[in-house]
């Protein structure tokens, strides 16, 4: 009787370790072992949803910039940058899965090398959409489908919150600092999805949503535009740049004459979260919280 239980846990055991999930990653469907041990994250989105559903990976960026992430280095090996992992590193590391998304995307096929490879990307212009995408599949990934549910119903309660509070509140517009240097983004573009959760046209003319660093921009723009609120990203905040803030760079006889300035509605965003996490699920939760207090206000 023992030697057959014991040839029952064997067999059981070893369908465990075969038993496979189907996941939606940026590059279609894909079966993957379950429960991979050991995950490698070249991506700070990818981190942050990692977190928020409890899992643990074994490597990350040698930089996590964003203050949330920080725990994450205390178990967890550096290995590179977004956009240079380090090959060696990794492959001393032994990992069971390597995930890419965003800025180290273009390294899948090299970090593959070493381990099997996913792209769980999110495009800005659907953000909402695909952050959603990738909470179910990391949730499904990993078994936390419990955690990623109740993780799901809390973003879709602060969606639903932010559409409202931004109701009947005029016209956006979507700008990104760098020093002195200005770039507006569209309602399809890389930030689009700002307009989307809260529900506020794009103001102004049409803007180039294919570029990805947006339609550079100069003051006289802003004021011929005038926007009833300004969401504004701060790239070297985000990145640790000495450089001129947002702030001292909006602030301009012409952008004071704007329906935002005058009203109080220039509201800078969390840089980090949104620029270096997109789809991250505290990056974003963060994000949507700061709009809902801004349009509350």
């Amino acid at each position: 009787m023992r030697m057959i239980l014991s040839a029952g846990l064997a067999a059981l055991l070893a369908s465990a370790a075969l038993a496979e999930v189907t996941v939606e990653t940026a590059q279609g469907i894909v079966s993957l072992p379950a429960a991979p041990a050991k995950v490698a994250v070249l991506d700070l989105g990818v981190a942050d949803t990692m977190m928020a559903l409890g899992v643990q990976p074994v490597a990350v960026p040698d930089k996590l910039y964003l203050d949330h992430l920080q725990p994450l280095a205390q178990d967890a090996a550096p290995v590179g940058t977004l956009q240079e992992p380090d090959l060696e590193k990794l492959a001393a590391i032994g990992p069971d899965l390597i995930v890419v998304a965003n800025r180290s995307a273009v390294k899948k096929d090299a970090v593959a090398q070493v381990a099997p490879a996913i792209d769980m990307t999110v495009d800005g212009a659907d953000l909402i959409s695909d952050a959603k995408a990738r909470l179910a599949a990391l949730a499904a990934l990993f078994g936390k489908q419990a955690e990623g549910k109740a993780l799901a119903a809390a973003l879709d309660e602060k969606l639903a919150a932010l559409v409202e509070a931004g109701r009947d509140k005029g016209g956006a517009l979507v700008v990104l600092t760098n020093g002195p240097k200005m770039s507006a983004y569209g309602k399809d573009s890389r930030f689009g999805w700002i307009y989307e959760v809260t529900g506020l046209p794009q103001a102004g003319r049409p803007l180039d949503e294919k570029a990805n660093h947006g339609d550079a921009i100069s003051h006289e723009f802003i004021a011929q535009t005038n926007p009833d609120w300004l969401f504004v990203l701060d790239r070297g905040v985000a990145i640790g740049a000495d450089q001129p803030s947002a702030q001292a760079t909006l602030d301009n006889e012409l952008v004071r004459q704007t329906n935002a300035w005058k009203n109080g509605h220039v509201v800078y965003l969390p840089a980090d979260n949104v620029y270096l996490a997109p789809g991250g699920y505290t990056a974003l939760t963060e994000t949507l919280d700061a709009l809902a207090a801004a349009l509350a206000g």
